[in-house]
This record gives structure tokens, C-alpha cells and sequence, in this order.
């Protein structure tokens, strides 16, 4: 991959005091350069998730971008993500990388959600593309994309990861939404 291309990286913190979690969104090059920045917030235990990470697409106004990285699939304690509609909006292919290995979300999601709160969860976490194991740097990741094929969502995976198994743009995002979280921790 040319070292000019582009992905947009989108991670989550939340520090368990408020009723909102930041999430960042990284513009990174493939050769490790940040070239952007932009922040959301999707609210805990929610179901808007999908809109705030397409609000963070549309916000950066990049069409250099020419992927989406998702560091998660249900940020902010179960606000499940539906991958194609973020794909529909952001118009490129969504790639979302989880970094352990799981059984899935449906006994967690059962534990927390009762009724439509959890028929609604269950029908978007269904709906998502199945994980596959991929090595990255001598490390495991579970990738599902939209809008590519498995082949192709791995080579970007393997291409934006600089060291250890985490892409870069997500790594990035990740930093950029803890320092958010701190600055609104500390107004």
C-alpha cells in the first residue's frame, strides 16, 4: 500500500463518570503520519452509536479517507454499531478490529437488556459480518469488514499496522479519545 493512503481510525474511552462516552476519530497515513483529527460522543447504553460514528465521517469532510477503522462493535456498554449502515454513509469500505478472542455478545447483551432494548441490540449484532481471526505482526485480530472482501480488509489491517498488532489509526484515536475524556473529566 502507497505510504500516502489514508484511513480514518475511530476509538472510545469512557471513564465511568458521566452518561457519555468521547469517541475519537485519527486520519493516519499508512506510513504512520496523524493528518487529522475529530470527536463525538455516543451515549452509555445507548443505541446511537452507528450515527455518531458517521457524524465523525462527515465532520472530518475527507474524501482522501479511503478507509474506516473501527476499534469496537458496541462502544459505550452495548451501543452496537451497524457496520453497513456506517458503510452506507461513509461511502468506503468500514473495517472493525477487535483484539480478543470472544464467544460473541449475546450472553452480555441478554445480561444487560430486557424487551426491545435487547430484541433491538440483538437484531444489529446479528446483522454484522462474521469475525475472522487475522495475524498481524505476530499478534491476533478479529477483523469483519463491509464494502471489501476478507482478503482485502487483512492486507489494510496488516498495512496501517506499524508495530505490535493494533493499526495505527485506531492506536491513535484510542490516545486522542482517553486525552478528550481527561480534558472533560477535568472542566
Amino acid at each position: 500500500m502507497k505510504p500516502g493512503v489514508r484511513a480514518l481510525g475511530i476509538a472510545e474511552s469512557y471513564s465511568g463518570e458521566r452518561e457519555r462516552s468521547t469517541l475519537a476519530g485519527a486520519v493516519v497515513r499508512a506510513d504512520g503520519v496523524v493528518d487529522g483529527f475529530a470527536y463525538e460522543s455516543c451515549v452509555v447504553g445507548g443505541t446511537d452509536a452507528t450515527d455518531a460514528v458517521a457524524s465523525l465521517v462527515d465532520a472530518l469532510g475527507r474524501p482522501d479517507v479511503r478507509f474506516v477503522l473501527l476499534g469496537a462493535i458496541a462502544p459505550a456498554w452495548y451501543n452496537v454499531l451497524d457496520l453497513s449502515a456506517v458503510h452506507d454513509r461513509a461511502e468506503r469500505p468500514v473495517i472493525a478490529v477487535t483484539f480478543e478472542e470472544s464467544n460473541g455478545l449475546e450472553d452480555g447483551l441478554r445480561d444487560a437488556f430486557s424487551g426491545d432494548d435487547l430484541e433491538r441490540r440483538l437484531e444489529t449484532y446479528r446483522a454484522l459480518p462474521d469475525r475472522r481471526p487475522t495475524s498481524v505482526d505476530g499478534e491476533t485480530v478479529y477483523v469483519r469488514q463491509v464494502g471489501c472482501d476478507p482478503e482485502r480488509a487483512e492486507a489494510v489491517v496488516g498495512a496501517f499496522t506499524l508495530a505490535g498488532g493494533r493499526p495505527e489509526p485506531i492506536r491513535v484515536a484510542r490516545l486522542a479519545a482517553r486525552a478528550g475524556d481527561r480534558y472533560l473529566e477535568s472542566g
